[in-house]
């Protein structure tokens, strides 16, 4: 089996991952692919008692992950991180000219992994950011977001994590209905976007084929 009893799945990231989740309960998931992903579970495992937990935090960008790692993740000492992180650092360089270099993005990332697998024993998801070509504008983010793209997968193949691949599959499902419809804003997904990442998670991970 792919989870053992009692495993501890924490999720890692962005607006994208907080979804809206309360603050101020301990155990809110938000609405989007991180409560999508702890029900399909739930509901596979019953007997395996899993526990789920959403640290995700609007307009986190990777160094924002670094300065809460301790709090945020190696303290519940989970055995699952999800980490979902990387479409800010390219935002902020357009909405605010505060750029992340590729560089950067890398040093702060690895950062995060060599924390995680110095203080834990614990599987690594990296589910690489997207963008899609609405509004117009987005079209040009890519020059910024495809080295980072390139910086997760290369991290997920130098230590050995799962990757969700989700660039690409965005762009696929893009072909069966219009990018908006899978995510209204380039960045943000919509409910069919967020059951994209679910089931591309679910089969990174090797629970659906």
């Amino acid at each position: 089996m792919v989870f053992k009893e009692n495993d501890i799945i924490l999720f890692q990231g962005d607006s994208i991952t907080d979804c809206g989740r309360n603050y101020e309960d301990a155990s809110s998931l938000g609405v989007g692919y991180a409560l999508m992903i702890a029900g399909r579970l739930g509901n596979l495992y019953p007997e395996k008692k899993l526990t789920f937990i959403n640290r995700g935090i609007s307009g986190n960008r990777a160094v924002d992950l670094q300065g809460r790692w301790e709090k945020d993740c190696l303290e519940h000492k989970p055995t699952w991180v999800s980490i979902y992180i990387g479409v800010n650092d390219t935002w902020r360089r357009y909405d605010s000219g505060q750029e992340t270099t590729p560089e950067q993005f890398e040093a702060s990332y690895r950062d995060l992994i060599e924390r995680t697998k110095q203080s834990l024993d614990t599987k690594l998801v990296l589910v690489e950011p997207f963008v899609l070509p609405v509004p117009e504008d987005r079209k040009g983010w890519r020059q910024d977001l495809d080295p980072k793209i390139h910086i997760v997968r290369e991290l997920a193949r130098e230590y050995g994590a799962v990757l969700v691949p989700l660039d690409g599959l965005f762009a696929a499902a893009s072909a069966k209905a219009e990018s908006a419809y899978w995510a209204p804003d380039g960045v943000h997904p919509s409910t069919a976007g967020h059951a994209l990442i679910t089931e591309a998670w679910l089969k990174a991970v090797g629970v659906l084929s």
